[in-house]
């Protein structure tokens, strides 16, 4: 399935039915009187999530959505139907901008919430609610309002309880695999995942949530590489995995680049809790890995973790590390 996180889509929701300007007509009765029935509401546009989805690629070959409209009011006082609602469906983590895309509108963060973004037009009256002392046989009736339309943004941030970030050709698609029954595409080049990438591990008991972000590069908050849409992702996880390349040169300067793209984007990704992990331990001799984490730990001050996404060993510390973090 192809991964789509923002989409422009037309909602309009359905016209409400007009009110009917009718007369009783019976045989042997002279003056029946107005009978005329309510015009039915119109339908409206109602988004639903939903955490089987992970996609809004349906919303990119369909843009326009309408809701049904209410049905015309009919002799006899026979009130029109209202026109049916019109349900879209979206993944858990969805959010709905107005038009100009920078206007929040509601955020979806749990399954099955239900959003009424788009109200159909009310009935209108008929004849017979315009009967009075004075007017007995008005002819008066209403129309039924006109349901809303507009355009809105919708953009998917995707929900994890941890990022796995880091430089392209990290190993990240390949530690996601390894943790959990995710099947990323995997290969030795730089930018083999071009979208995030979700799976879930167990362990303990518990569920824990990954998201494999596309690597970060220099100037990605601009949109170097495959830029800063994707940068939203990490805006969500309660823990960022940072996994960095142990057989590269630069580990220090590796680090700081991906850092100052977090933080040019928003401040308080540079704050978010971190894990650090040195991956690819198995192409290194002991001692030049001792080195290169001194050295990184002597001048970042952090703790760093060394594997190898190949060792199960590594596999299983990962995942009690995770689930202490993650909760």
């Amino acid at each position: 399935m192809k991964f789509l996180d923002q989409a422009k889509i037309n909602i309009k929701a359905g016209n409400g039915g007009s009110g009917s300007a009718s007369f009783r007509r019976e045989k042997f009765i002279e003056y029946g009187g107005p009978d005329g029935g309510d015009g039915g509401d119109g339908g409206s546009i109602i988004i639903e999530s939903e955490r089987n989805l992970n996609t809004l690629i349906d919303f990119r070959y369909s843009q326009h959505f309408k809701a049904q409209n209410g049905k015309h009011g009919s002799k006899r006082n026979k009130t029109g139907a209202n026109g049916k609602d019109t349900i879209l469906k979206v993944p858990v983590g969805t959010q709905i901008y107005e038009e100009d895309n920078n206007t929040l509108i509601y955020d979806f963060t749990k399954n099955k919430e239900k959003y009424l973004v788009a109200s159909g037009g009310k009935g209108g009256l008929g004849n017979v609610r315009f009967k009075s002392s004075t007017n007995r046989a008005p002819k008066k009736k209403t129309n039924g309002k006109i349901g809303e339309e507009f355009w809105i943004w919708l953009q998917l941030k995707v929900i994890a309880d941890i990022g796995i970030i880091g430089q392209p050709n990290a190993g990240k698609s390949s530690l996601l695999a390894a943790l959990t029954k995710a099947k990323p595409k995997i290969a030795d080049y730089p930018f083999t995942t071009i979208n995030p990438n979700l799976g879930v591990a167990y362990y303990g008991g518990k569920e824990i949530t990954l998201a494999d972000i596309p690597g970060l590069v220099e100037g990605a908050h601009k949109g170097v590489g495959l830029g800063d849409k994707f940068l939203r992702h990490i805006e969500r996880c309660k823990l960022l995995l940072h996994l960095i390349d142990l057989s590269e040169e630069s580990l220090i300067d590796n680090y700081k680049k991906i850092k100052l793209e977090l933080v040019n984007y928003d401040k308080n990704l540079g704050k978010k809790k971190e894990l650090i992990f040195f991956n690819k331990s198995d192409l290194l001799k002991k001692n030049d890995i001792t080195r290169k984490v001194k050295e990184f730990e002597k001048k970042i001050k952090a703790k760093c973790e060394v594997i190898s996404v190949f060792s199960n060993d590594d596999i299983q510390k990962i995942k009690k590390l995770l689930s202490k973090y993650a909760y």
